[in-house]
C-alpha cells in the first residue's frame, strides 16, 4: 500500500522581502539535482494542509540565500512551477493545489454541481486537463465568459507498453515519440522517468499516483564522431525507433538481486525492467507487485533556470507550453483573489488547460473534446436554477471571447530568413499575436484589435507574427474552440527560441509581460468589449 503522508504550506513571505526559494534556479549549478514535488507555497497563497499527495519525488528543500528581484514579478514561480511540471500530470496537479490554496472550490464532473455568483471552482480530467473558472458576483443569465486556454502537454519521449529489452549487454527501455519533438537534442541528455502509476491496495482498490524520479536515471548516447565521420558533413539523421532507445543499466546475471520480491503479476516481469520497477516501488514505498499499471514520460533531469549574462533568458524544457499555462492560471487566481475583484463583474473568468495538443487534441482530455463548452453550458444551467434554453446559452456564447495562449516563434539571429521580413516577434518585446489568412490562427481584425486594446490601456507591448507564404504554418488549439461553437477567438504566445527542444529558451520579461496582460483581460474586458458594435 502506498505511503500516506501529511504536509503543511507554509504562511506566505512578507511583501517586502520576497522568497529566496527560487533564487537558485536563477543559476544554472549542475550540482543542483533534486526537487521536492510538493513545496511551500509562495507570496499569496493561504495557509491550507492536504492528505495523499499526489506527487512523489525523492530529494529535500535545499537552503538558498536571498534574491533581490522585485516581488511583483512571477518568474520565480514559473521556474517553480517548471520544476514541479516534468509531465502533464504533474503540471495540472501542481495548478490544483495553487487553486485549491487559493481558494477555489473543486469540483467533480460526474457529481452534482452547486455554484453561485461571486463562487470560485475547478475540476480536472484523467489529471492532465483542467478547467477553472470564478464568476462575477453581477452575473445575469446569458453574460459570457472570458477564457485563456493553453495545453499541459510538451513533446516528449514515452515508455512503450512493452518497454523492456536488452541489447549487447545493456538494459533498454523502448519508448515511442510524442509529438513533433526535435528528437537530436535528447541524446546525450542526464534523463530520467515521471508519470502516473496505478497501484493496487491492501483492500483490494486501485489508487492513482504521480510519481518523479529525479536523479539521473537515462541516457541515449550518440555514436562517437570516429565512428560516423560524415555526420558534420551530412547531418544527424537517427532512426527513430532502433537510434533513440535509452539505456538505463549493464545487464549482469543478478541484475534484480537488489530487489527480494517476486512480482506476481507476468507483466512487471515480461514488460517493464524489473530493476526500473524496484525503483518506481522504492519512491511510492509499495511493493513491486503492488505496480499494476504505468504511464511513464521521459524527462531531462536539468533544472529550469535563469540563464544569459543579465540573467535576462528562463532556460528549460517545457516552455511550450507550461509558460503560457502558469502565466494564465496565475492571472486568474490574482484577478479575484480579493472578495471586491469580482463585485463588479458580469462574465465568467476562465482558464482551461487541456492535454494532448501536440499530437491534434482529439482525445478525451484535448481540446477537441466537449469538455470547456460542456462546463459552459452546465455553468449557466446551474446559474439558472434551471436547464437554460437554447437561447440563453447562445447569448452567453456571443457575449464570450477566447484567449489561445500558445508559444510563438522569436526571430532566430542565425535564421533570420526564415521568418517574414515584417513580422518578426523579438524577445522580450511583449505578447505575439499569431495571424494566419488560412485559419491556421483563429485571429480575426476584431478579435486582435480588442485583445490589442486590453494592451494599450494598460501601457503593454505587443506584436504580430504572420508565417511566410513559401512556409507551412503550425496550429493551436484557437481554430479547434472557436470552431465548436462559433466563440471569438484570438492566437497569441510568449516569443521563444527552439520551440520542442528538449531545452528551451524564451525572455524573462515576457513572462511578466503575458501576466499582467492576461491579467489586465480578466479585469478589464468587459468594459472595452461594451464598447464594440460589429453585428
Amino acid at each position: 500500500m502506498a505511503a500516506i503522508a501529511r504536509f503543511q504550506f507554509l504562511q506566505p513571505y512578507p511583501i517586502s522581502k520576497p522568497s529566496a526559494f527560487f533564487s537558485k534556479f536563477r543559476q544554472s549549478s549542475p550540482s543542483f539535482s533534486s526537487f521536492s514535488s510538493i513545496k511551500p507555497c509562495r507570496i499569496h497563497f493561504r495557509k491550507f494542509s492536504v492528505t495523499s499527495p499526489l506527487c512523489s519525488s525523492s530529494g529535500s528543500i535545499p537552503e538558498f540565500p536571498e534574491s533581490s528581484e522585485s516581488s511583483t514579478s512571477i518568474v520565480g514561480d514559473l521556474l517553480d512551477y517548471l520544476n514541479e511540471s516534468w509531465t502533464q500530470f504533474h503540471a495540472t496537479a501542481e495548478a490544483k493545489r495553487q487553486l485549491i490554496a487559493a481558494g477555489f472550490h473543486l469540483l467533480k464532473e460526474n457529481e452534482k454541481w452547486d455554484l453561485q455568483p461571486g463562487g470560485r471552482h475547478f475540476f480536472t480530467r484523467n489529471m492532465s486537463s483542467l478547467v477553472a473558472f470564478a464568476i462575477g458576483k453581477k452575473y445575469s443569465i446569458g453574460d459570457g465568459f472570458h477564457v485563456i486556454a493553453a495545453h499541459t502537454d510538451s513533446p516528449c519521449l514515452k515508455l512503450k507498453p512493452k518497454s523492456a529489452s536488452t541489447k549487447s549487454g545493456y538494459l533498454m527501455v523502448n519508448v515511442q515519440t510524442y509529438g513533433g519533438g526535435l528528437w537530436h537534442t535528447w541524446f546525450d541528455r542526464d534523463l530520467s522517468v515521471a508519470g502516473r502509476v496505478i497501484l493496487r491496495d491492501d483492500d483490494g482498490s486501485f489508487l492513482h499516483r504521480l510519481v518523479k524520479i529525479t536523479r539521473p536515471l537515462l541516457r541515449v548516447p550518440t555514436l562517437a564522431i570516429h565512428l560516423n565521420r560524415t555526420v558534420n558533413q551530412d547531418g544527424f539523421k537517427p532512426n527513430l525507433e532502433t537510434h533513440l532507445i535509452p539505456l538505463l543499466a549493464t545487464k549482469t546475471e543478478n541484475a534484480t538481486a537488489d530487489s527480494t520480491e517476486k512480482s506476481n503479476v507476468s507483466s512487471s516481469k515480461d514488460v517493464h525492467h524489473q530493476l526500473l520497477l524496484k525503483i518506481l516501488s522504492d519512491e511510492l514505498s509499495c511493493k513491486i507487485e503492488d505496480i499494476v499499471s504505468v504511464e511513464l514520460n521521459i524527462c531531462d533531469t536539468q533544472p529550469s533556470c535563469l540563464g544569459g549574462a543579465n540573467n535576462e533568458f528562463i532556460f528549460s524544457g517545457r516552455l511550450d507550453n507550461l509558460a503560457s499555462s502558469f502565466c494564465g492560471l496565475r492571472a486568474l487566481v490574482d484577478s479575484c483573489a480579493l472578495p471586491e475583484d469580482l463585485s463588479n463583474e458580469n462574465s465568467i473568468r476562465m482558464i482551461a488547460l487541456f492535454d494532448n495538443e501536440e499530437v491534434g487534441s482529439d482525445s478525451c482530455q484535448g481540446a477537441g473534446a466537449p469538455t470547456m463548452f460542456e462546463a459552459m453550458r452546465r455553468i449557466t444551467d446551474c446559474l439558472s436554477h434551471q436547464s437554460a434554453g437554447e437561447t440563453d446559452f447562445a447569448r452567453a456564447i456571443r457575449h464570450s471571447f477566447l484567449v489561445s495562449a500558445d508559444m510563438a516563434h522569436g526571430v532566430h539571429p542565425n535564421f533570420v530568413d526564415k521568418h517574414e521580413e515584417h513580422h518578426r516577434p523579438e524577445l522580450q518585446k511583449g505578447l505575439v499575436i499569431k495571424h494566419n489568412a488560412n485559419q491556421r490562427y483563429a485571429t480575426s481584425g476584431i478579435t486582435s484589435f480588442l485583445f490589442k486594446e486590453v494592451a494599450r490601456l494598460h501601457s503593454l507591448p505587443t506584436q504580430d507574427f504572420v508565417v511566410r507564404n513559401d512556409m507551412g504554418c503550425g496550429s493551436t488549439i484557437g481554430p479547434i474552440l472557436a470552431a465548436g461553437v462559433g466563440i471569438r477567438t484570438v492566437d497569441c504566445g510568449i516569443a521563444q527560441l527552439s520551440m520542442h527542444s528538449v531545452r528551451e529558451i524564451c525572455g524573462k520579461e515576457d513572462v511578466d509581460i503575458a501576466y499582467k496582460h492576461f491579467k489586465a483581460f480578466y479585469q478589464s474586458f468587459s468594459s472595452i468589449d461594451r464598447k464594440l458594435n460589429v453585428d
